[in-house]
């Protein structure tokens, strides 16, 4: 197995929602153990320390409707700025959440670095909202359509530049609650998705393998990013989330996907988010995106 060198990059943001709690996210996966896990297995880590948030006061502006516009602005270029530096001195850049919404700093900073990036977005929602068709303001369930394009300039073009990935080169793995607006989007760009119904019928293994050789051989990606939101994980094993939605994945499923990306070596920078203490039984959820991790780096049973 190789050996990486990771940078741990904290976000603690909840602006990109109207549930407070998630901010501590970082903080509970770091408690959970994360860096003793990784370097267990061999790998060398360097905890960067979080990307510092300002305050917001929570209002959607009438004018964009959306919620936290600049507060998530800010955050997201300074997390793109250091995304990119760790990406350029050779790291692996691990992003511990904080809301979905800070994937537009993340995908700003590491897409730069690859000239056909991937992404595989392990989640219960599609997160392709913009401000027109987004019944909430709220930018976490935004953070997909802007980094391909699509929504207010702010967003779309962190680091000055957009988009971020082609629609094409995104797999959603997970989804079981998309909105209409999204839905009509996922049709007319043909993004690839498979739904609860899918990995049901499939199951788990040849949903990974499809989304390889998808990735691999037919959109030709030369790197990967891993955005795993914890409720796109079954609510049974992860309550701590501001978002649950039943009938998800299950724990036993997620650690054979990250298993199956480990082997594959196409993960090339990775995020897991949504983690929130408050609405948590004993951390349980951030013991999962912990272990979830392991298996992303390559632990093993035996």
């Amino acid at each position: 197995m190789n050996k990486l060198n990771i940078s741990i990059i904290g976000v603690p943001m909840d602006h990109g929602q109207n549930r407070r709690g998630v901010d501590m996210g970082p903080s509970a996966i770091r408690y959970a153990g994360v860096v003793d896990r990784i370097e267990s297995l061999g790998h060398t880590v360097t905890d960067e320390g979080d990307i510092l948030i300002g305050p917001a006061d929570g209002t959607v502006e009438a004018a964009t409707n959306l919620r936290n516009l600049k507060a998530i602005t800010d955050a997201s270029t300074a997390l793109g700025d250091k995304v990119f530096e760790v990406s350029e001195a050779g790291n692996f850049p691990l992003v511990l959440g904080g809301d979905h919404s800070i994937a537009i700093g993340t995908l700003s900073g590491i897409s730069e670095r690859y000239e056909n990036l991937g992404v595989i977005w392990y989640d219960a929602h599609a997160d392709m909202n913009t401000s027109d068709t987004s019944p909430s303001g709220n930018i976490h369930g935004m953070p997909l359509a802007a980094s391909f394009g699509l929504g207010h300039e702010q967003l779309t073009h962190i680091r000055g530049y957009s988009p971020k990935v082609k629609p094409e080169n995104i797999v959603i793995i997970g989804a079981r609650s998309v909105d209409p607006g999204e839905r009509q989007l996922i049709k007319e760009l043909g993004i690839r998705v498979y739904s609860m119904h899918e990995i049901d019928k499939m199951g788990m293994s040849a949903v990974i393998e499809d989304t390889l050789r998808y990735l691999k051989e037919e959109r030709k990606t030369d790197g990967v990013h891993l955005s795993l939101d914890l409720d796109g994980i079954d609510p049974l094993y992860t309550p701590g989330v501001g978002t649950p939605v039943p009938g998800g994945i299950s724990y036993r499923e997620s650690h054979l996907a990250m298993e199956m990306l480990h082997d594959a070596g196409i993960i090339t920078s990775a995020e897991f988010v949504e983690v929130n203490p408050i609405l948590d039984e004993k951390n349980r959820t951030a013991d999962v995106a912990v272990a979830l991790i392991g298996s992303m780096f390559g632990e093993k049973l035996l």
